[in-house]
């Protein structure tokens, strides 16, 4: 049931890469502060975890050489801002313009990508921390020097962390990835059940396909952007990499599982055909979670279950209900049996990767994938910096307004907050200022809820626990959990944070502080949700015109696969997972989107009740393409199919058409002539033509749906 949280769930947390990630983080960032206590020198320890947690901000899952690029930058960024703050915060008018500055210096960093504004935030972390330290001149350099140790020092820590076991965090990606997998599978076969809410159920496909999209991006920069496990020839490595390309092609079986489902269900009610391929996609989805937690815990496991019996009595049903009613075709029915039976193909290879007895065998013969082409490269030209400057860029508008806001929280906490750590304001307004409305929203409610929450545990513990061993021990729970939780549930992480802090500042002899945290973290949300809807506002009902484009754009170049293997081109297998990549990755983030402008004012939500027809009927496009593209491509036509490439050039042409009304490119069809085939050099026959014509239709029949609703939007 969804959300039932089993055993294995929490076994296979401790395996994952949040766990992992929190470990590391706690360990790096506590170890200093012991080891200089024990020494005498708490004082330099505590500096020394400051440099740790400001570089742990980059320790996020990708390339380890992409890390150790990240965490040397990271260790400059904060030494030169360490040395500039204790230099500024001398004189309160320096300090302010110093904050005004690196405010928006360091949030334009998000030109650069994720890992490059994560630099940004551990950079204002030392600012903001560093304001209140109070050093005298000649000290400045030599206490930012202890940072930038402190830095250096879980730089190596996490590299030699890695270095331990270099394949360890493409596991837990990729495992995460196949258990997002089971999920989306679980969804699906929601459909064929006949009490399923189709639009309620496409609701939650659509979310679910966000998670996916984004999982599978990290898994392919991880393992395509590492030469270790790209170019390297062990077993470990090419298991890795074999099972994501067929967890990929089982994610297209799984969406080419995807027909009109309320006819379905009209023709063959009562047959018990529909529910009884519901059953076997659940006991499918529940085989993809076991391989989940095989790659997770890199154990060996038992054979899995033989689908062949269920898929063999599925036929006969099929093919009795051909034989009764001669009126109603069972071609679809057919063809989502072949689906079943290669999902069941691709889940048993998976499996069998993971026997050494097997595994060899199933490395042989296997294409030739250029990896290098699936990855994208970030630019870091600096001209992508100064191109950025202007309003009709997001990242400008995100920079200047996290630059005001510091500037009036900085105001706020020198003047109307009368704590001793009124740093509080600037950190929450850090913390909670994201790009876009919704997300700043999303934050600061999480915030405020996790801090009073945590204050409630916090104050109890510390008032029925007086142990300083118990209390300790606690600590270390409670860091353990915020780092570990940190990516997985912003609001459970900022829970176990608010009672470490306070029993982290009860060790420094610095008690009753729970209302001034909770008072200043108020303060900071106020002024962070009301500059996000006042100052420079970013809503998705200006940026989500982008992402229909570049989402047609895909799906015309993933159509066009199709016309040209329907000319009786042969399409490369390369080629060919390009063009599904990029329809994978633009639909996740027109979902994205989608699903932050239904979190903005209503009064910001235009044309709502359209974008979200233009999502679903844009997944049901891409799912009918993944139907036809599954059929064709590694294979030529007997002979060049005329009629049916005349209607896969109709349905491109209608998507060029609103790739255009969009301000988007179109695809070429110039390169699109029939092909004149030698029959010995056959190599597949297209079987069932009546279907594919059907499938054919539903993709114009969707193509002029999506040009209607365009219309709509953009008029």
């Amino acid at each position: 049931m969804p959300g039932k949280i089993h055993f294995k769930d929490i076994v296979s947390f401790f395996y994952s890469q949040y766990f992992s990630d929190g470990l590391r983080i706690t360990i790096g960032v506590l170890m200093p502060s012991l080891v200089m206590a024990q020494l005498g020198h708490f004082d330099t320890g505590v500096s020394l975890s400051l440099g740790a947690l400001a570089v742990s901000t980059v320790d996020s899952p990708g390339p380890l050489a992409h890390k150790r690029n990240a965490m040397a930058i990271s260790c400059l960024c904060i030494f030169i801002v360490a040395v500039i703050t204790g230099f500024a915060r001398l004189n309160l008018y320096t300090l302010g313009v110093e904050v005004t500055i690196f405010s928006f210096l360091f949030s334009m960093f998000t030109v650069y990508g994720n890992r490059a504004a994560a630099i940004g935030t551990g950079a204002l972390l030392v600012m903001i921390l560093m304001m209140d330290k109070a050093e005298k001149p000649e000290d400045v350099v030599s206490y930012s020097s202890i940072i930038l140790l402190g830095g250096v020092w879980y730089t190596l820590f996490s590299l030699v962390f890695f270095g331990i076991r270099p394949y360890r965090a493409a596991q837990q990606a990729l495992g995460e990835n196949i258990s997002d997998i089971a999920k989306f599978l679980r969804i699906k076969a929601a459909f064929y059940e006949p009490d399923t809410d189709i639009d309620e159920n496409y609701k939650i496909l659509v979310s679910q396909q966000i998670q996916v999209s984004q999982h599978q991006d990290s898994v392919r920069e991880i393992l395509f952007k590492s030469r270790l496990l790209v170019r390297e020839s062990t077993s470990a490595s090419r298991i890795l990499v074999l099972t994501f390309v067929d967890l990929v092609d089982m994610f297209e079986n799984i969406m080419a599982t995807h027909y009109d489902y309320a006819d379905m269900r009209t023709k063959f009610k009562g047959t018990g055909i529909l529910e009884d391929v519901a059953k076997i996609l659940y006991h499918m989805a529940d085989q993809v979670e076991n391989v989940a937690f095989i790659v997770l815990s890199n154990i060996k496991y038992k054979h899995p279950v033989d689908f062949t019996p269920e898929l063999d009595r599925l036929k006969q049903k099929i093919d009795a209900f051909g034989a009764n009613d001669e009126e109603t075709s069972n071609l679809v029915l057919k063809k989502i049996l072949v689906n079943l039976r290669d999902m069941n193909q691709k889940i048993t290879n998976i499996y069998n990767y993971y026997h050494s007895d097997s595994a060899q065998l199933l490395f042989e013969n296997r294409r030739k994938i250029e990896y290098a082409k699936f990855v994208t490269r970030q630019d870091y030209a600096f001209h992508i910096f100064t191109d950025n400057f202007s309003f009709g860029s997001a990242a400008f508008k995100h920079a200047l307004r996290v630059s005001l806001v510091c500037l009036i929280g900085f105001i706020t906490a020198k003047t109307i907050s009368q704590g001793h750590h009124s740093y509080w304001i600037l950190l929450t307004i850090i913390v909670i200022l994201k790009p876009g409305f919704s997300l700043s929203k999303q934050r600061n409610y999480q915030r405020l809820i996790g801090t009073i929450c945590g204050g409630i545990i916090g104050i109890t513990l510390l008032m029925l626990v007086h142990n300083k061993t118990v209390e300790f021990v606690c600590l270390i729970f409670f860091m353990l959990g915020c780092y570990s939780f940190l990516r997985l549930n912003y609001v459970v992480s900022v829970i176990f944070m608010t009672p470490y802090i306070l029993i982290l500042f009860s060790f420094l002899g610095v008690n009753n502080i729970i209302q001034e945290r909770i008072t200043d973290t108020i303060i900071g949300s106020v002024i962070a949700f009301a500059a996000s809807y006042l100052i420079f506002p970013s809503w998705e009902f200006e940026l989500i015109q982008q992402n229909l484009r570049e989402v047609i754009y895909a799906n015309a170049n993933y159509l066009a696969k199709v016309a040209e293997s329907l000319s009786g081109k042969v399409i490369g297998i390369t080629e060919y997972k390009l063009a599904r990549k990029d329809v994978f990755l633009k639909s996740g983030n027109l979902s994205a989107a989608f699903e932050r402008m239904t979190s903005e004012p209503k009064s910001k939500q235009k044309n709502v009740k359209e974008v979200h027809k233009f999502v679903v009927l844009n997944h049901i496009l891409s799912s009918y393409i993944a139907t036809v593209a599954s059929e064709l491509i590694g294979k030529s036509v007997a002979k060049p199919q005329p009629e049916l490439n005349k209607a896969g050039k109709k349905s491109l042409a209608l998507l060029n058409d609103i790739s255009l009304k969009l301000g988007g490119r179109k695809v070429d069809l110039a390169t699109m002539q029939p092909m004149n085939l030698d029959q010995e050099k056959i190599q597949g026959i297209i079987k069932d033509d009546n279907l594919l014509k059907e499938q054919l239709g539903f993709i114009n029949k969707m193509s002029m749906d999506i040009a209607r609703v365009t219309d709509h939007i953009i008029s």
